[in-house]
């Protein structure tokens, strides 16, 4: 895996242990004192680095190429996943996963932003940047789950919508308010969970949900913290400042009440143990599913009005004459 930046004295620390228990293995020498207070000094290190994390380092995780994917998930949470393909307009984007499984014996359907683990993956699925195409297999899948009255559990991990030219011509923009559109009126349950990035239209087209969860260090945003460094100073080299002004981490939003829970993760990362990740995200969405399977289909819509129109803060300002 490649290093993260600011893991680098960690990884340090780390490659000093290894080697001094080698020395000793070696030469038979007993340094069993100094060894643990190296293996102090990292308990400390990852507490601090993990614990008070920039924004800036929290981007870093959610980009990661190792971070585990919609795919991912789906194999340790569902049971008899098919995987459903195309729009019935125009063709298939691989970029979004959509399918029907089972959650603990229950019919789900399940929809994710897909990006790869390699070069050639990455390209596949357009880095995970859905076309118009994708956006309406996901909501031909959302209103096929609505007429079965299966809940839905959607997976948010994308830099955006695809900008190209060709994506535009098929109408970008109307596929994604479309999905805004309808998601805001489905009868069923709808749990979002963003796992890695979360960026612009192209996340929100599968974000309208009843239960909106983050897990710990993703980032949920209009746009990226290299997109709006560059609005602001003219310089996306800027981007470690615009990050920590954006309140665009699962913290920050949640104090916003823009989602509704942060889903912990495992120390350093999801990636470090993708099925430990994925039981703690577990016990999150049972709980979300129990509590919205048991509302009415106008309850359900009545609750998501409610919440939406809720979302956001402000101060009143006195001005004095």
């Amino acid at each position: 895996m490649a290093e993260l930046e600011f893991e680098r004295p960690i990884n340090d620390l780390k490659n000093k242990i290894n080697e001094l228990k080698t020395f000793m293995d070696e030469k038979g020498i007993d340094l069993t004192a100094e060894l643990q207070k190296l293996e102090a000094r990292l308990q400390t290190l990852e507490r601090e680095t993990y614990e008070n994390m920039q924004p800036w380092y929290r981007v870093q995780i959610a980009r990661y190429q190792a971070r585990p994917t919609t795919l991912d998930y789906i194999e340790h949470l569902f049971t008899d996943f098919i995987e459903l393909h195309g729009d019935r307009l125009y063709g298939d984007d691989a970029a979004i996963v959509a399918g029907i499984a089972k959650y603990k014996g229950r019919p789900v359907t399940v929809i994710g932003h897909q990006r790869g683990k390699d070069t050639k993956e990455n390209i596949r699925r357009n880095f995970g940047m859905p076309h118009p195409e994708g956006y309406r297999k996901a909501l031909r899948l959302m209103k096929q789950a609505e007429k079965f009255n299966r809940p839905i559990i959607t997976f948010i991990d994308t830099k955006g919508a695809y900008p190209g030219k060709a994506a535009e011509e098929r109408g970008q923009s109307e596929a994604i308010a479309k999905n805004l559109f309808e998601m805001a009126g489905l009868t069923v349950p709808v749990i979002c969970i963003v796992i890695g990035e979360g960026g612009s239209g192209g996340a929100l087209a599968l974000g309208i949900g009843d239960r909106i969860y983050m897990l710990e260090n993703a980032t949920y945003s209009v746009i990226s913290p290299e997109g709006a460094a560059a609005l602001l100073w003219k310089d996306s080299a800027q981007a470690k400042r615009a990050a920590e002004t954006m309140k665009i981490t699962a913290q920050d939003l949640f104090e916003l009440r823009i989602i509704d829970e942060i889903i912990q993760e495992i120390t350093g990362g999801a990636h470090r143990d993708p099925k430990k990740q994925a039981e703690l995200m577990n016990a999150v969405l049972e709980k979300g599913l129990a509590e919205l399977t048991s509302l009415s289909a106008n309850e359900l819509i009545e609750k998501r009005y409610d919440k939406y129109r809720k979302i956001g803060t402000y101060k009143e300002q006195v001005t004095e004459k």
